[in-house]
């Protein structure tokens, strides 16, 4: 097992561009978690890629696992895609607001960045309903599935 707690460690959320992740100084022995980007998971694929040609080494964490990081004190900053933002908030891909209210909870730094694409607003509700072709909700089950969301200001500093 890795030895978290002795490196600089981000969480990172959203899909990030290899430019937008030029802007994050991660320096060797750094550590960076990213979370998943449920529901296509596009974020553990493309972010994780992008950071390992960048020389970091990622660990891809279920979306839900982010609040047990920052109870364990192991998240010193995060890193949230950012699709628009002004002076009332930030239009960040899905998860972003949780993060945000734990790094305001945790005093965790917090910085926005330019997301990989815009998203649509909605995804379609297979996408949540099934994974790899298999259905795992029963029948004449319902499924929401924002793929962005809002983030007051408020949070953001």
């Amino acid at each position: 097992m890795q030895d978290y707690k002795t490196k600089s460690i981000c969480l990172f959320q959203g899909v990030l561009s290899p430019e937008a992740l030029k802007k994050v100084k991660l320096t060797k022995g750094d550590h960076a978690f990213v979370c998943e980007g449920r529901p296509s998971l596009e974020a553990g694929r493309k972010t994780s890629g992008n950071l390992l040609k960048n020389g970091t080494t990622p660990t891809v964490i279920s979306d839900n696992m982010a609040g047990f990081l920052f109870f364990k004190g192991l998240v010193k900053e995060v890193i949230i895609a950012c699709q628009y933002a002004d002076k009332k908030g930030a239009l960040c891909d899905m998860g972003a607001l949780i993060l945000a209210v734990l790094a305001k909870k945790h005093k965790v730094p917090l910085k926005l960045l330019v997301a990989e694409k815009r998203h649509r607003f909605l995804g379609d509700p297979k996408d949540i309903l099934s994974f790899e072709g298999q259905r795992i909700a029963p029948k004449d089950t319902h499924g929401y599935v924002p793929l962005v969301e809002w983030v007051p200001v408020r949070y953001l500093k």
